[in-house]
């Protein structure tokens, strides 16, 4: 069998998946030529007109499918700064691999705290796979599981001509689900606030880190971040946006963190081609105080 063949066939399942994915998401959302424009208030169901009730999956986050992705400095060492939590012998990973995410949320109650908040389920799942390294038989290098509790307040103010929308909390937990020297984890209180503009939207999220009894990665507020800023640009079918954290440590060289752009165009029909560049720190929960720049390419099926 030829390595093109063998790749082939290794190709199979992620196109299978990026199909299954693009159906499970327009059978949740309906007309995909729709997706991109989804304001706040349609995404989380703030008025009568977008509510779908209870226990019914919608999106979350972007649905999407990189089967080409390089980094400029793959983290062939894992770290941590508790040395029960560091590899021994470097891996021989590749500068090349496939990245996908998928997420979605359900609505578990609705209308209470006074008719003014909605209780949410939500889920976010992101894989990077060594599909290119035949010497490491194509693993899985890094899956990150990211389950989360929403509390959503639906609100209308005005800040610097943008329209408060939604205000709220979340109980988040995040994990790789490995076992040592790789097993990365932490839990968060996530607070949160978004905005939207004629074709922007912007969703603010500061967080506090509960404290773990045995702690995999203990700096890694200090690298990921404190904070996060999602920027959202859409107009006539193509969208634009970015997700960027920080430690929120100014001066003295301690300010870090990481910054994702994406670029999503439509081909043709509902296929739409993504672009995506990242740098920083915590691309990956393995990687939370690696530094890499990324580039990757491949196609979207839900966007924010």
């Amino acid at each position: 069998m030829t390595n093109f063949t063998w790749l082939g066939i290794r190709l199979i399942p992620l196109f299978l998946m990026g199909h299954i994915c693009g159906a499970v998401a327009q059978t949740m959302l309906g007309n995909a030529d729709k997706i991109i424009a989804k304001s706040i208030t349609e995404r989380w169901e703030l008025d009568s007109a977008s509510q779908r009730g209870t226990f019914r999956l919608t999106s979350y986050k972007p649905f999407y499918v990189t089967a080409g992705r390089w980094s400029n400095n793959p983290n062939n060492f894992p770290a941590s700064e508790n040395p029960d939590y560091a590899v021994t012998e470097p891996f021989e990973f590749n500068n090349y691999e496939a990245r996908f995410q998928l997420s979605f949320k359900t609505k578990i109650l609705q209308d209470i705290f006074w008719g003014q908040g909605d209780l949410w389920v939500g889920y976010l799942q992101v894989a990077h796979w060594q599909i290119y390294n035949t010497n490491l038989s194509r693993p899985f290098r890094e899956l990150n599981y990211e389950p989360e509790l929403i509390m959503n307040f639906g609100v209308n103010y005005n800040l610097f001509g943008f329209q408060g929308r939604t205000l709220g909390f979340s109980f988040n937990h995040q994990s790789n689900g490995r076992e040592l020297p790789l097993s990365r984890s932490w839990n968060r209180v996530i607070f949160h606030a978004g905005f939207e503009r004629d074709h922007w939207g912007l969703v603010l999220r500061p967080w506090i880190r509960i404290p773990d009894e045995e702690d995999e990665n203990p700096l890694i507020t200090d690298f990921i971040g404190r904070a996060e800023a999602t920027v959202i640009y859409s107009r006539n079918k193509v969208q634009m946006y970015a997700v960027i954290t920080n430690s929120l440590r100014f001066g003295g060289g301690n300010n870090r963190g990481g910054a994702q752009f994406n670029v999503v165009f439509p081909i043709r029909a509902n296929l739409r081609a993504q672009f995506q560049v990242f740098d920083g720190y915590g691309e990956t929960l393995i990687d939370y105080n690696h530094r890499q720049t990324t580039i990757g390419l491949g196609v979207s099926f839900v966007d924010w």
